[in-house]
Order: structure tokens, then C-alpha cells, then sequence
């Protein structure tokens, strides 16, 4: 299929240029279909915020922040990830994906030759581009493929409701909605058992929810349901939308936290990740804590609150360093998915030896296979995170549990 934009598309206003978009898109892809026709949307901030501490990208001030921190760009390559596992299935399709780094350099670098939607609106950028980039495609493709995270997920579904199917690839720091694959490879299995109408991939309603993210910067979980998106499912392939935290601790996991408080050695850095679970631990050494960001601990004082992955990273030199982390719940991950500060760097530094778990019972019961997951964008380091991990789950007990990447 060639590479080139939709004509038609200048010296009106953007109200035309969506019109004219949408039209030609149509005529293009009916010119060009080859089996079912894929639709790409690239948010290229999305996951900037992660590994600089700041839980996320919505806003232009934020994302601004994040630059200025180092943050690079990431989801980019993990749609090439996503779309390299598609193509490999040999599934046939035809994509039609937005200019530039909106999904055009991502569908290049993957090998395919995309119909490519160009920007509506000149010198948009954000929420702005990827709501026009799906109002261009909603009519014309059969599925909704995007890379981002719950805002960006929030965003497409303002705009297609259910008119088509959409699936994420997970790149985002917030994804606490079920519309996403477990890891990028994943969403490119899902998308092509659909594309490829097999009924091992059915379509169900998945949340579409998004965490308040000024809430979340003042230490408040502040969650919200937006509604529900179609999108592709198969248990082994998509993620659950994130379990509630119970109101009041479970007094096995209480003790699980005071004992790992207790067992904590002097000279050693403790790296304690986000969540309910590990302010437990926090509470048990008397020291505060950041609920939502990662904070380090050395012979039992806090010495760094709410760290980003370079801050970190300079806390660990000349020093032992274990990592102590609670599980995502309704979705099992351990790492990937809101503590993107201790990132795959800051793992294999510390070792798979060196990492501490805690997570209730229940919490792994409920857990779709009784296992858990990892996805830090390191292929080695989710290879190295891979086979059995020991869990803390009370003050005298402990579970073996499988970690898949």
C-alpha cells in the first residue's frame, strides 16, 4: 500500500479539513483494502511523565515538566513493538494511522506501508491530535489500535463510542482501564487473532477509567469511570481494568509489612514502590510516605519522597539496594504499571534477588491464572523478572507465585 497523505485537505477551515479528511480517507482505504483495515493512533507523549516521578502527561505544563526533567518519548516503540508482532502473525490488513509521530514513523519502522491521515489542525498537539486523528478513522476501519495510556483511552472514546473496536497498546503511566493488551506484543497477538476473525479473540465492553491526575500529584487516589469501549479480549492477552483498594487493611497483610519493616537491614537502601500496601510498610518504620510515588528508605528513616528514576538511580550508587513492591490489583503487575520510577535500569541494578513482595491473599486469588506480570520495556529485564517469585502475604507466610512478561 502506498505511503502518502489524504488530499483535499488545505485552504479551508478545520471544520472542512475534517470533512474533506474523512472522505478521502474513505476512498483511499476502499482503493487500497487488502482484508481488514487496521487504524493507528500514536500518542507520542504518552509515558513521559513515569520515570521522572510525575504520574502522568495530561496538560501542557506537565508534559513541558517532563521534558525538562530528560523524559524521552516511549510509546512510539512500543507500537513498533505491538505492530512487529502483528505483522508477524501474517494476518492481512491494510492500516490507515495518523502523520508523523502520531503512528506514521511507527507503522515505517515496523515494515508497512500506511494510508496516513494528516493533522486537521496545524500545530495541534495532545488530546487535540488524537481526537481528530479517530474522527478521521472511526468510518473506515475495522479496528482502533492506539498506543497511549487511560487519558489517551479517554480521549478515543469520546469520539467513537462504539462505532469500532478499540484495543490499546499499554505506554502510558495510568492504565488502569481494560481496554489495553497485558504488554505491546500482546496487543499485537490480540489485534491479529481479530483482524484475522478468529473466535478465540471476542469483543466485550471494557472499562474505559482515568485517575484524576492533579489528585494524584497532591498524594489523593481520585478515580473515574467514563464508560465502556468494544474491544477485543482473549484472558491471556488483555488486562482487567484495576481492582479498589479495601477500605480497611487485612490484618495477614499488616503483619506481612511490619514484617518486612522489621527485617530490613542497616547500610541497605530500601526502594518502596506506590500503593496502599507498601504505605503499610511505611507506617510500620514511623516514617511518611508518598501513596502514589516511590520513596527510599535507609536505616529506617525516609532519606527521599516521591523519587524519580534518576534520583534513584543516584541513591544506589556505592550502596546494596533492595526493592520492595505491592501487586497491582485486578491486574497483577508488579512492574510497568504506575511505578515506572523504578525502571528497568534501577531492576537490573538491584537484582532479582533483591526484590521484596507483599500482596494479600485474596488479592492473589483473584488474579486472572493466579499470576503476575511485568512489562518494564526491557525484554532481558522481564525475561530475568520471569518464573517463580516469592510472595508476602502474612507474618509467617509466604506464597510461590509465576511472574510472566
Amino acid at each position: 500500500m502506498p505511503t502518502h497523505p489524504i488530499q483535499g485537505t488545505t485552504d479551508v477551515g478545520v471544520a472542512g479539513v475534517e470533512q474533506n479528511v474523512e472522505r478521502s480517507l474513505a476512498a483511499e482505504v476502499d482503493g487500497y483494502r487488502k482484508g481488514a483495515t487496521l487504524g493507528l493512533i500514536v500518542n507520542p507523549y504518552a509515558g513521559m511523565g513515569g520515570s521522572v516521578g510525575l504520574k502522568g502527561t495530561d496538560g501542557p505544563h506537565i508534559l513541558a515538566e517532563a521534558k525538562r526533567r530528560g523524559a524521552r518519548p516511549l510509546s512510539g516503540v512500543r507500537a513498533v513493538r505491538a505492530l512487529t508482532r502483528l505483522t508477524a502473525s501474517r494476518t492481512r490488513f491494510s492500516i490507515v494511522t495518523g502523520a508523523g509521530d502520531l503512528g506514521e514513523e511507527s507503522a515505517l519502522a515496523a515494515g508497512l506501508d500506511p494510508v496516513v491521515v494528516p493533522r486537521a489542525e496545524q500545530g495541534a498537539r495532545g488530546e487535540a491530535d488524537t481526537r481528530a486523528a479517530a474522527k478521521a478513522m472511526v468510518s473506515s476501519v475495522d479496528l482502533l489500535l492506539f498506543a497511549g495510556g487511560d487519558g489517551t483511552a479517554r480521549d478515543i472514546l469520546s469520539v467513537v463510542g462504539d462505532r469500532v473496536p478499540v484495543l490499546g497498546i499499554p505506554a502510558g503511566v495510568k492504565m488502569h482501564s481494560a481496554v489495553f493488551g497485558t504488554t505491546p506484543e500482546s496487543a499485537g497477538d490480540l489485534a491479529a487473532l481479530f483482524l484475522d476473525g478468529s473466535t478465540a479473540a471476542q469483543l466485550r465492553d471494557a472499562e474505559v477509567m482515568d485517575l484524576d491526575e492533579a489528585a494524584v500529584r497532591a498524594d489523593r487516589l481520585s478515580a473515574r469511570l467514563y464508560g465502556f469501549a468494544r474491544s477485543p479480549y482473549e484472558r491471556h492477552l488483555a488486562q482487567n481494568a484495576k481492582a479498589g483498594a479495601r477500605v480497611s487493611a487485612d490484618a495477614e497483610l499488616e503483619a506481612a509489612c511490619r514484617g518486612v519493616a522489621a527485617r530490613m537491614r542497616e547500610g541497605v537502601l530500601y526502594i518502596v514502590g506506590p500503593g496502599t500496601t507498601m504505605r503499610n510498610v511505611m507506617d510500620a518504620l514511623g516514617a511518611p510516605s508518598t501513596l502514589l510515588g516511590v520513596d527510599a528508605v535507609l536505616d529506617g528513616a525516609l532519606v527521599g519522597a516521591d523519587l524519580d528514576e534518576r534520583t534513584l538511580l543516584r541513591l544506589m550508587q556505592g550502596r546494596e539496594t533492595r526493592i520492595v513492591v505491592g501487586v497491582l490489583g485486578g491486574q497483577g503487575y508488579l512492574f510497568g504499571r504506575g511505578n515506572q520510577q523504578i525502571s528497568a535500569e534501577v531492576i537490573k541494578r538491584v537484582g532479582r534477588e533483591g526484590i521484596v513482595t507483599i500482596a494479600p491473599v485474596d488479592k492473589l486469588i483473584a488474579l486472572e491464572d493466579a499470576r503476575l506480570r511485568v512489562d518494564t520495556g526491557d525484554a532481558e529485564v522481564d525475561a530475568m523478572l520471569s518464573g517463580y517469585l516469592r510472595v508476602h502475604t502474612g507474618s509467617d507466610h509466604d506464597v510461590l507465585v509465576r511472574v510472566l512478561s
